[in-house]
Order: structure tokens, then sequence, then C-alpha cells
């Protein structure tokens, strides 16, 4: 057979997102970090009212009507904003724009895997650095490595730690290349990093409707930076990356603040009695400023709890890789799906797991079940 493909992505791995079930599958959905609250009513609204001559033409090429909105909700002048399709294009954009043969993009580990499959496209030199168990930033060995590109998560996943904003002012300030700090997480956390763009010019902050505005199908991401900065990644997104329907919807979602901050506040409530109930069985924990939890067994039966629930209807996160292949990523639904799966875990340590009957029974005696 013909190889058609560049050599570097006919050897790469493809990224593999969360398994998604068709629509209509009766399945409780905790595996890939999407809200379980349906979006802003006024979103919607504009989705019931979409006007035909919106399809007909292209759409502004800037996003400026959603720029415009962001830039009222978070005090930043509307041309220090880039808009995306989804904040994994625009991940994908600084990488396309600043990295390439013979350069190096560098993030801690583990992290989003993506980055490593975005640099791979781009033939680039990949500098992981391991974090510590108590991920604290490896700040020394980053700034050592220097990359065109460095990626930092904060919050991360999977550990759903947030990186002290701090730490990040000490790395920009000993970067020649690109920080990129990817805080797709942050309506969950109590921290950001918004101000670092105005005192680095290397410095953008990338996020996403996906997480806390329950549009993850909607496909829309934002970045802010120092306009010297997107000059450059505008040259190489695409002509018409945002499309008039994703632009009007996620402007009005973004718009209503109250409402999203309901939500999140209700998703906070849940995720610490979520964590307080697995603690009770026996799990270890990491704390958490997301809308999931990273757990570990205490059986070591990460990957059965993984397939047997999966058996039962509900979907989690594991990933089959060092460092992790012993834990579980569960992102924080309903409370009635977060019981249903306490519930499910508790029929599971009851009936053996990987370690015999009855193990963790006392503990299971003592978990919230209504």
């Amino acid at each position: 057979m013909t190889n058609y493909f560049r050599s570097n992505v006919d050897a790469m791995a493809s990224y593999i997102p969360g398994e998604q079930p068709q629509r209509g599958t009766q399945i409780i959905k905790l595996n890939s970090n999407e809200n379980p609250y349906p979006p802003s009513p006024a979103a919607l609204a504009v989705l019931r009212n979409i006007d035909g001559e919106w399809l007909r033409r292209y759409p502004e090429p800037f996003g400026g009507e959603f720029r415009q909105a962001a830039s009222k909700v978070l005090g930043v002048p509307s041309d220090w904003i880039i808009v995306g399709n989804g904040s994994d294009e625009l991940l994908s954009v600084v990488i396309r724009a600043c990295a390439e043969p013979g350069k190096k993009v560098v993030y801690p580990i583990p992290t989003y895997v993506l980055y490593r499959t975005l640099t791979e496209m781009q033939a680039a030199e990949i500098v992981e650095i391991p974090y510590s168990n108590d991920y604290s930033l490896p700040l020394e060995e980053l700034v050592a490595a220097n990359g065109s590109v460095t990626f930092i998560a904060s919050p991360n996943s999977p550990s759903g730690h947030v990186v002290a904003t701090n730490d990040l002012r000490k790395l920009a300030s000993q970067l020649s290349g690109v920080l990129v700090i990817d805080e797709a997480y942050v309506d969950f956390t109590e921290e950001n990093a918004l101000a670092l763009v105005e005192d680095y010019e290397n410095v953008i902050v990338i996020r996403t409707l996906s997480k806390g505005y329950s549009l993850a199908g909607l496909r829309l991401g934002f970045g802010v930076a120092n306009p010297k900065l997107l000059q450059g990644l505008f040259k190489v997104k695409d002509s018409y990356n945002i499309d008039a329907i994703a632009c009007a919807i996620g402007t009005a979602a973004i718009t209503d603040q109250a409402y999203k901050n309901a939500c999140v506040a209700k998703i906070k409530a849940s995720r610490n009695q979520l964590a307080t109930d697995l603690k009770q069985l026996g799990f270890h924990l990491w704390d958490s400023q997301t809308n999931f939890l990273l757990v570990q067994p205490k059986q070591g039966n990460a990957e059965y709890l993984y397939q047997k629930l999966k058996e039962r209807g509900i979907l989690i996160r594991y990933f089959k890789q060092p460092g992790l292949d012993d834990k579980l990523r569960i992102t924080v639904g309903t409370d009635e799906q977060n019981q249903a799966l306490v519930e499910a875990l508790i029929y599971l340590l009851e009936t053996g797991g990987a370690g015999g009957r009855g193990q963790g029974e006392e503990k299971v005696k003592n978990c919230r079940l209504g």
C-alpha cells in the first residue's frame, strides 16, 4: 500500500477521546468531564430563533460578537481575544504557529494527552517532565527545557490540581518561548492566571465554553493574550473557523454569568459530597478544583471497576498508562447520577472486585445512601 503521509504522522498514535455513546443510549456518562446541567436558557433561546440568513452568509471571521461579550465579562480589550472552534483548535493554532522540527514543546505530565498529539503533528521535539507525587510544578526543569511552547494545564487533567499563579508568573518571566496556560476548568476554581497576559507578552490563557457553560457540543473556545502574540496566531487560523450559530449561542451563554455560576455552585457541592462518599469506600482522592475527581481504589483494581461499571451502564475514564493505570477519573454528575455510581461501587466492592468478597465492607456500611 502506498504511504501517503509524512513520516511523523505515519509514526504517531491517534488521540483517543472519551467514549461517546449514541444519543438516546441509557447511560450515566461520567467520562468526559461534561457539565451535567443544560446550557443557559438564554443560549437555548438563540438556538430556537436561528435566522436562515445566518447560514446563507459566511460568518464574521474573528467572532466579533463573542469577542465583545467576552471582553465585558473578563474586563479585557476585545482585541486581546482570539476565538476558536473549541479550545483544542487554539492549542493547535499555537503549535502550528510556533513549533517545528528542531524546536521543543514542553509540559509536565500527566496532563492533557492532546499536547503530545499536536506536537507530533508538527514533528517538533517533545519534552515531558514528570510531576512529583504532590503535583508541585517542576519549575526549574521547565525553565531549563525552555521550549518554543510550554503547556501548563491549570486546573490540570487528570489530577484536578491548580498551579499557583506565583509559580506561573515565575515561569513566564524566565521563558523565551510561548507559555500556554490552559484554563479549561477555570470556572470550578477560585484562582486564575488571566492577569499574567497583561504583564507578559509571551503568555496566552486559553478557555472553553465546554465545561462551565454546558456547551461541549457547540465547540467554542477562546484565548486571551497580548495583540502582538495574537497577530501571529491569526495568520494560521482557518479563515472562517467560528460558525455563526456557535458565535451567537456562545455570546448569550457567556453573558449569562448568573446561570453559569449557579450551575458551577451545584457541581462544586456535588463534588464535595461525592469525594466524601468515595473516601468512605476506601478510595484515595486527590484534591480537585475541577468538575472531576482523580481516585485510586484501595484494592488496586481500577481497570476492573472501570469495566464492571461500564457493564452496568456507567461510563468513567480509565487511562492505561504508567502512573495512571491504578487510578480512575470520574466526572461529577448530578446528585442522582453520583449516587447511582456510589451504589454500583458498593455492590462491586461487596461482591469482591479483585480482592475477594467483602472488601471495604465496614466502609460501605457507613456510606451515605440517600
